[in-house]
C-alpha cells in the first residue's frame, strides 16, 4: 500500500522530501500537487519507471505524450534543441506557471525518449513539486491523473486519490485540494506559437 505524506505548499518538510525522492530514484511511482491538477510522475532516468506510468496510462512508452517537470529553466539545454530569444523570453514570462511549452528535443534525452522530437516542457508554481524535483537533481515525468466521474474531469480530494491509487503507486503526496483545470499547453516549435489546449493559464504571455 502506497504511503500517504501530508505537506503545505509554503514549506515543504525537507525530511518528507527526501523519503520522497529515496523513492523516485528506486523506480517508485508518486502522485503529486501541482499549480493545476495533480500529477502522476517518475524519475525520468529510470525506464522501468517510465514503462509502469505508460502502462498505468495504457500507451507505448515511445509515444506517451507525458511532460518533463522541472525545476526551473536551468536544465532546459538537457532535453531541448538550443531555442531562440523570442522562445527564450516567452518561458521566462510564464514560468513557473501552468503551462506545459512543448519544445525541440535534443540528442541527450533519456533512452525511452531518444526517438522523439518534441519534448513537453513543465515548471509548475507549485513548492512541494518543485522541491521535490530540485532535490531528485532531475525532472520527473508526468501525466495527469483522471477522473471517471463524467462531470469532473480530474479529482481534486487528496484523500479520494488516495483511496483509489493506493495499490498503484508507492506514494500520494497530500498537498491540500488541487484544482480541476489542467495547464494551457502551447507548442513553440514552430514560427508561431500554437495553442494545442487552453487550460488555467492565461494565453496573455504571448
Amino acid at each position: 500500500m502506497a504511503q500517504f505524506i501530508k505537506l503545505y505548499n509554503d514549506n515543504p518538510n525537507p525530511k518528507e522530501i527526501e523519503k520522497i525522492v529515496k523513492v523516485l530514484q528506486n523506480g517508485g511511482l508518486i502522485i503529486y500537487p501541482t499549480d493545476t491538477v495533480y500529477g502522476l510522475g517518475c524519475d525520468i532516468t529510470n525506464t522501468k519507471a517510465l514503462a509502469k506510468v505508460a502502462k498505468i496510462r495504457k500507451v507505448k512508452p515511445e509515444k506517451a505524450n507525458f511532460s518533463f517537470v522541472c525545476n526551473d529553466l536551468s536544465h532546459l539545454s538537457d532535453y531541448v534543441k538550443q531555442i531562440d530569444t523570442a522562445t527564450y523570453k516567452i518561458l521566462k514570462r510564464a514560468l513557473p506557471g501552468p503551462y506545459t511549452f512543448v519544445l525541440p528535443g535534443s540528442n541527450s534525452l533519456p533512452k525511452a525518449y531518444k526517438k522523439r522530437k518534441t519534448v513537453g516542457i513543465r515548471v509548475p508554481d507549485n513548492n512541494i513539486a518543485r522541491a521535490i524535483v530540485a532535490a531528485l537533481g532531475n525532472p520527473i515525468v508526468s501525466t495527469s491523473i483522471h477522473d471517471e466521474d463524467e462531470v469532473l474531469e480530474y479529482t481534486t480530494d487528496p484523500e479520494l486519490i488516495f483511496e483509489k491509487w493506493q495499490n498503484i503507486v508507492d506514494i500520494v503526496v497530500d498537498g491540500g485540494y488541487g484544482g480541476n483545470y489542467a495547464s494551457t499547453v502551447i507548442d513553440l516549435t514552430t514560427d508561431e506559437p500554437e495553442v494545442i489546449r487552453e487550460g488555467k493559464g492565461s494565453l496573455d504571455i504571448l
